[in-house]
């Protein structure tokens, strides 16, 4: 069982880290059409896993609780909380985001490093969504499969492929060596495994909340997809207003 827990939390890098080591193949940044291709593909992707691995298992649970027809609530609840976690995360850190546009308080940092933090800010909760899943399989206390979080790790790391190319490529046209945009863009994804492990060990305090937590993440990741990767993939930057 540990074992399976282990490979699940490392799938979300992996993804990661194949998609950085892009930088060494391609030589030049990768096209716009491949990128919206793999972008609204990764899109599809999340929001399927999310839906299946995350929004209708809390409401199931959440029946099984004994919560009947307002099941729905801990999904409510966990939406609400889910984009104040979200906002408080990009009001907090200073980011700029692929179309370098900075957001957050004023800082020194420099523009690579921005970037990164970026992606890394929404890494950390990828990774304990997916922690949060085998947190519930490995207790047992509620009806989660490993199958389920097989799914959502598999669903973050084919997201998490092409926006490791998507960060490694650009590090290395702003001048960084193809080994040190590689190695910030696996630094990105290293994030996922460490939040869900740290997830995995208060699994005690999370299971009586589980409902409210799969929602929470399933929202994080339904963000993610709108604010970061779909306008990327219409091809209109962080602030397009999709119709």
């Amino acid at each position: 069982m540990i074992s399976v827990i282990a490979k699940g939390l490392l799938i979300p890098f992996l993804g990661t880290a194949l998609g950085s080591a892009c930088v060494f193949f391609m030589k030049k940044e990768m096209s716009p059409k491949l990128q919206k291709a793999l972008s609204g593909f990764a899109a599809g992707v999340m929001i399927a896993a999310g839906v299946w691995s995350l929004l209708i298992p809390s409401m199931e649970q959440a029946v099984e609780q004994g919560m009947g027809k307002l099941g729905f609530i801990p999904a409510v609840i966990g939406f609400c909380l889910g984009m104040l976690f979200l906002l408080l995360l990009d009001v907090v850190t200073p980011h700029m985001h692929i179309n370098e546009t900075v957001e957050g308080p004023k800082s020194k940092l420099k523009k690579t490093t921005m970037m990164v933090l970026a992606v890394t800010l929404h890494n950390i909760p990828e990774g304990m969504a997916v922690g949060v899943l085998y947190a519930g399989w490995y207790t047992g206390a509620v009806q989660v499969s490993a199958s389920a979080a097989l799914a959502l790790a598999i669903g973050i790391a084919i997201q998490n492929f092409p926006e490791g190319a998507i960060i490694s490529m650009p590090l290395h046209s702003k001048g960084l060596s193809k080994s040190k945009a590689c190695w910030y863009g696996v630094l990105t994804g290293i994030v996922e495994p460490i939040a869900g492990l740290i997830t995995i060990l208060l699994a005690q305090f999370i299971v009586p909340v589980l409902p409210y937590l799969l929602s929470l993440f399933y929202i994080v990741c339904f963000l993610v997809v709108i604010v970061l990767i779909l306008p990327d993939s219409f091809g209109c930057g962080i602030q397009c207003n999709v119709p």
